[in-house]
């Protein structure tokens, strides 16, 4: 074991940030590159673009869950995590070296329908990043203990997988987005495979002595009750993209969706005040994350086609900032196109600059004031961001100053929520739990396809900042009713046997 590892020094919990931050670049590229790709290389619309992000989604429920409780109960290349993260990495490089030639591919194999051999290698890259992302999370609950290392573990994750994304978007704007596909290929590749093997895992972990919980089926279906609206809104819009006769049902249901998700959330509070447990707590923090979640990744497909209706149009293309950026990198004068792909890259960019350096002060406030107060605040400036875009956002500096807000939310998404949610589940079944809370994730990414819908139909990409906006409100609503996790010196009184 490295010396380091011993004394859970900075170094060290840098270190063991890096598999996610191979995961956090695979992100970066992929909002990038590959609604930009799909929309100005293959003509693709709105629609269809958000067809294609279902992939990831559909990966996520069944890639967190399986690898989670596997990885929880198995042990070889010696640990429980490695495997996984080194498997999954090099699946990502893979989906990110075939990503430029879906048109090639596709000749190749006879499939003439893009969207079907886009949605396959956005399907294997989402996997990837599934099959690595909960191992790469559950390896840090797992190494430190509960409380305020904890806490740095999951803000050091953040820290070096933010810059790491905001270096992507750099890369964007400096090489095009398909050069940047071929990067990221070598930097997964070498941020998730090398930096693990000298990472030592604990072959006995803690289990909680109290609970007497078996997970099938059955039971993970009871523990996301919360979510059923998403998911049934999830099936509806994969079974609606074949089936255009269900059209007229599409508003209606995701109407019902989000009726039926705020209804349970009342109710999760309801209880909550007369019983306080960890399973309830789990609940409540599974569907606020949820309605962040479907605003953030609406932002992240359909960004781009807001600033070629609303931006573009209002400002010359020889004035933008971000070409004139990329213009001084590349010496290359910059088209319509890439002007849209520019803006989006430089905005996410400051998004994750910004998330990449909040947590510190997060982490100073949280001991302030606690961590949940501390995400509340944080989440609150996205509700601002994204209302100021909506309302305010005409020209190019608008989106970046709208960004600046949001990715102040974005630092505590990312990090705290973790930290937080970690310390209301059995320590032993860890990669099972990040598992079952990321479908709180994955499962409203879904919800953005009926997002795409709305503005499809109505023409209106206002609406894009004002749904999230209305959203992450939501989302601020329920987290107020979450209780703060006892401090790790009281931890070991805990109720974990609730579950």
């Amino acid at each position: 074991m490295l010396n380091i590892q011993k004394k859970l020094s900075n170094p060290f919990l840098a270190l063991l940030a890096l598999p996610a931050t191979a995961v956090g670049f695979a992100l970066s590229t992929q909002i990038a590159a590959l609604s930009w790709i799909l929309s100005k290389k293959y003509n693709l619309d709105i629609h269809e673009v958000a067809f294609v992000w279902l992939a990831g989604p559909i990966a996520g429920i069944f890639g967190q869950i399986i690898v989670g409780l596997v990885s929880d109960n198995v042990w070889f290349m010696g640990g429980r995590r490695r495997p996984f993260i080194m498997i999954g990495g090099m699946i990502s490089t893979l989906a990110f070296l075939a990503l430029p030639y879906i048109r090639e591919i596709s000749q190749i194999t006879g499939i003439t329908d893009i969207i079907i051999i886009a949605s396959i290698i956005a399907l294997f890259l989402d996997l990837s990043v599934n099959v690595t992302f909960n191992p790469a999370r559950s390896i840090i609950a797992d190494l430190t203990p509960e409380g305020k290392i904890r806490m740095a573990g999951f803000v050091w994750m953040q820290i070096v997988s933010g810059f790491f994304g905001v270096f992507a978007y750099f890369l964007s704007m400096v090489f095009g987005n398909e050069t940047l596909l071929f990067i990221a290929a070598f930097l997964v590749f070498a941020t998730a495979v090398f930096p693990i093997l000298f990472i030592e895992e604990k072959k006995e972990v803690e289990a909680d002595t109290k609970s007497t919980e078996k997970f099938g089926v059955s039971q993970i279906l009871k523990e996301i009750f919360p979510l059923y609206g998403f998911l049934v809104f999830g099936v509806f819009s994969v079974v609606n993209h074949f089936n255009e006769s269900l059209a007229p049902y599409h508003n209606p249901i995701l109407i019902a969706a989000l009726a039926y998700s705020i209804v349970i959330g009342i109710t999760l509070i309801i209880k909550g005040l007369k019983t306080v447990s960890n399973k309830n707590e789990f609940h409540k923090i599974m569907l606020a994350h949820s309605f962040t979640w479907v605003a953030f990744q609406s932002m992240f497909i359909i960004s781009g086609f807001f600033i070629e209706k609303q931006i573009l149009p209002n400002v010359e293309i020889s004035t933008l900032t971000a070409n004139w950026f990329a213009q001084a990198l590349t010496g290359v004068t910059q088209s319509a196109d890439a002007s849209v792909g520019n803006i989006v890259s430089l905005g996410f960019l400051i998004l994750n600059f910004v998330g990449a350096v909040f947590p510190l002060l997060l982490q100073s406030v949280s001991r302030k004031i606690g961590r949940v107060k501390t995400y509340i605040s944080a989440l609150s400036f996205a509700v601002v961001g994204y209302f100021y875009i909506a309302f305010l956002g005409k020209l190019e500096i608008d989106f970046y100053i709208g960004m600046f807000l949001v990715g102040i939310g974005w630092s505590a998404v990312i990090s705290i929520v973790f930290a937080i949610m970690s310390e209301r589940v059995n320590p032993a079944k860890m990669g099972l739990y990040m598992g079952v809370f990321n479908l709180a994730v994955v499962l409203p990414q879904m919800m953005s396809n009926g997002v795409a819908n709305v503005i499809k139909q109505t023409e209106n990409y206002q609406l894009l900042y004002i749904i999230c906006g209305l959203l992450v409100a939501v989302s601020v609503l329920f987290w107020m009713f979450v209780r703060e996790p006892q401090q790790s010196t009281n931890q070991s009184n805990g109720v974990r046997g609730s579950h």
